[in-house]
């Protein structure tokens, strides 16, 4: 029997969620520089809240100077927003490092990214308007329904994800939360006594109920396989649904912050800030209803084996 003490795993892939979801500028770059940040957090006893809101106002701050037709002042925004990123990236590695996850860390660390879009949809409407001569009504119809876009693909990426690391790595692994027993803990929680968390809560409430409508198909299948197993899922199941499910997760991350970002500093380099809502109506768009498309039909393939009682069976 060994008498060396136990170490926790403080390494780079400790602090991952999964390969599976992990995209290549995040593994290369993006991770890295916030697992750099992590580690000095975790010397210094700061938390991964305190890095998200750092993260909010940076971010913010960055959005804003993209109000501005200068490159230069751009450039500045771009830099500011990439830190902000590397911080988004960094809560969440630290609190994996040190198991410090919390709900109302989720609800924070996705608001960061909803503050810094918003801002950037507003200051690019201003800008088409003020700068570019668009008229208003052309600009705000533009900037609505792109962020419209931008939060429902956004959102659904989101839950993916999530979904797929519930079966990849189990509950303790995923954020992955179901409307009905937010709505129970919404209702637990008292007003006067948490004012902000019930405030978060309700938004995230509904955030999560938005996610669950758009994925009918899935939602069958959840509710059976919990009949079904009562909660204890085989691990052979969970290893089929995921690797069935692990070839969707590319869609995802284009659907969230690296894509959408290229393009934006894309069209701050030539001027032209309008093909940054363009890409999000038209192009996020097709690639949002493909993918709920195609997990739809997974999720409803995967109700029909399990009703047939051979989910359990290898392909």
């Amino acid at each position: 029997m060994s008498d060396k003490k136990e170490h926790k795993d403080i390494s780079l892939n400790a602090s991952l969620k999964s390969q599976d979801t992990e995209e290549w500028i995040d593994i290369h770059y993006t991770r890295k520089v916030g697992f750099f940040w992590a580690k000095i957090a975790m010397r210094l006893g700061v938390t991964p809240n305190m890095i998200t809101i750092a993260s909010i106002f940076i971010g913010a701050a960055g959005c804003y100077l993209f109000y501005y037709s200068n490159l230069l002042i751009n450039i500045v925004g771009m830099l500011l927003l990439s830190l902000a990123n590397s911080f988004d990236s960094a809560d969440g590695q630290l609190a994996r490092l040190t198991n410090n996850k919390t709900r109302l860390g989720r609800i924070l660390d996705g608001l960061a990214g909803d503050v810094w879009f918003f801002i950037v949809y507003i200051v690019i409407v201003l800008r088409m308007i003020y700068a570019d001569g668009f008229t208003p009504l052309w600009a705000w119809a533009m900037g609505i329904v792109a962020g419209a876009s931008h939060v429902l693909a956004a959102a659904m990426a989101d839950y993916y994800r999530n979904v797929h690391l519930f079966f990849a790595k189990g509950k303790d692994g995923s954020e992955h939360d179901r409307y009905l027993k937010l709505k129970e803990d919404f209702r637990k929680m008292k007003f006067s006594q948490k004012p902000f968390q019930k405030l978060c809560m309700f938004f995230y409430m509904n955030y999560t109920h938005t996610q669950e409508m758009l994925s009918p198909k899935m939602q069958r299948f959840f509710g059976n396989l919990w009949r079904e197993y009562q909660g204890e899922i085989p691990a052979n199941v969970c290893e089929k649904i995921r690797l069935k499910n692990k070839k969707f997760m590319p869609l995802t991350n284009v659907l969230q912050f690296n894509a959408r970002t290229i393009f934006l500093f894309f069209s701050l380099f030539i001027n032209q800030v309008w093909l940054y809502f363009a890409f999000d109506i038209v192009v996020m768009n097709a690639v949002l209803i493909y993918l709920i498309t195609k997990e739809e039909q997974l999720f409803d393939n995967f109700n029909k084996q399990l009703s047939q009682g051979n989910i359990e069976t290898t392909e």
